[in-house]
């Protein structure tokens, strides 16, 4: 007889829990957590159930109706939420499912929101083999965390150190009505091949199997949060907080494997996967075989560019990095202007920058850099070429042609984000406009000048 208790799940909540979504497939596992769940009567009423119809499966509204009829009889809240799943890019089936899913699961949470996950013992034990069997690091067999943010909320995964059995066990003795999904027979699916194949064969000659290898987990990610606090520090140290770039002089300090480390580290901060080690290593090979004071590099990752420039690091959007080659017109009444490069001008108040008497005045139009340019800045003397002010202000040179110029009457008045020229230039609380370049689709915050 299972001796699953509902502590096992409050005793996870954060105090300041709000909302309680289920991730509820209608399977054995899923149902024998909302079950429980819902045997607490505070619990109870900040529960949502969430089924994701990922319309993969001829039965999926059948079992949507299914988990709508087992929430009411449970007195919880029921939600259904469509997904396209739909492998794309060299994804597999599998994957493509459990990203649609997760961002739907994304969108739902709030602050202080949670979400539980029904992944046991034995899932656990399946991801790390699966893990190990592609060569992952130690992140990779830390397996699945208890406890991890998730969006705006958590996500909690209460089961994972119960087991398959005892899971079955309470499900049978409360009499629990489950879906059955056919596809779990199927061993095309890598995981359904190591379960249905390989597991069994493998707890015949070793029945703790799923305990075991659950405790490497644990080991491998107590390890894992080590090496991510100490890259932490490592990055507190070499990244520029502006540009989000990191020092080539601090990572050349680095031994190759902590490197590795810190690189990985980096690039995760945009969001970006785990990288191949063959990435990480032909990053690490380039670095090393050039000179820190020049260009070391140029390597293309999951739409991002790998960009090298005055001993540092940057890692830049591909798509933001065409020229910028407009010739705009910026109309009076509107404080932004998109420039269609995925990046904008915003016109706002400042303490110093363009005074408003001749912008209000002007036609104001904003162009790409021709080449040749001059600028006479406030408080210096002479007129000064703007690829001289670019190299002298340390600007990379993909973004000299992205920044567009500021005209007035036909007369050069700013570089956006960057300098005002000395006849445009003016100080005061009220009569000054700043232009600030940024990135605009998500291209991220690192251009906010």
């Amino acid at each position: 007889m299972s001796n699953l208790d509902p502590r096992l799940i409050t005793k996870l909540l954060p105090a300041s829990c709000r909302t309680v979504y289920v991730a509820y497939s209608g399977g054995v596992d899923s149902h024998v957590l909302l079950h429980l769940a819902a045997t607490g009567a505070q619990l109870r009423e900040r529960i949502v159930a969430v089924y994701v119809n990922h319309g993969l499966q001829a039965a999926a509204a059948a079992w949507g109706e299914h988990c709508r009829d087992q929430c009411r009889e449970l007195g919880v809240v029921f939600k259904i939420v469509k997904v396209d799943a739909v492998a794309r890019n060299g994804e597999g089936p599998e994957a493509a499912a459990r990203e649609a899913r997760y961002r739907a699961l994304n969108q739902l949470l709030q602050t202080d929101d949670v979400l539980l996950l029904a992944q046991h013992r034995d899932d656990q034990m399946e991801t790390l083999l699966l893990q190990l069997f592609r060569g992952a690091g130690v992140a990779g067999l830390a397996g699945m965390p208890v406890d991890a943010a998730f969006g705006c909320g958590r996500m909690l995964r209460p089961f994972l150190d119960t087991s398959k059995k005892d899971i079955c066990e309470y499900a049978l003795a409360n009499n629990l009505q489950w879906v059955e999904d056919p596809s779990n027979q199927s061993s095309d699916f890598d995981r359904n091949f190591l379960r249905n194949q390989i597991v069994p064969l493998l707890k015949q000659r070793w029945p703790s199997l799923d305990k075991t290898v659950a405790r490497s987990a644990a080991h491998c990610g107590e390890a894992s949060r080590m090496l991510e606090d100490w890259a932490d520090s490592i990055l507190a140290e070499l990244i520029d907080p502006e540009s989000k770039s990191i020092s080539l002089v601090g990572l050349s300090r680095l031994a190759e494997s902590q490197r590795r480390v810190v690189l990985r580290k980096w690039l995760a901060r945009f969001g970006l996967k785990p990288p191949s080690t063959a990435v990480i290593k032909a990053l690490t090979e380039q670095m090393s075989g050039r000179r820190l004071n020049a260009s070391p590099l140029q390597v293309q990752i999951q739409g991002y560019c790998i960009l090298g420039y005055r001993q540092k690091l940057f890692c830049i959007p591909a798509a933001a990095l065409g020229k910028f080659a407009g010739n705009l017109l910026w109309p009076k009444p509107d404080a932004r202007l998109d420039l269609g490069n995925g990046y904008g001008l915003a016109r706002v108040e400042a303490s110093s920058g363009i005074a408003k008497a001749h912008w209000d005045g002007a036609e104001v139009l904003v162009k790409a850099r021709a080449g040749g340019e001059k600028l006479k800045l406030p408080g210096r003397s002479g007129h000064h070429c703007l690829k001289k002010l670019y190299q002298e202000a340390g600007v990379p040179p993909w973004e000299r042609d992205q920044r567009p110029l500021v005209y007035l009457d036909g007369r050069l008045a700013a570089v956006a984000g960057l300098w005002v020229a000395e006849w445009a230039w003016a100080s005061g609380a009220t009569a000054v406009y700043r232009v600030v370049w940024q990135a605009e689709n998500g291209f991220g915050d690192s251009k906010r000048r």
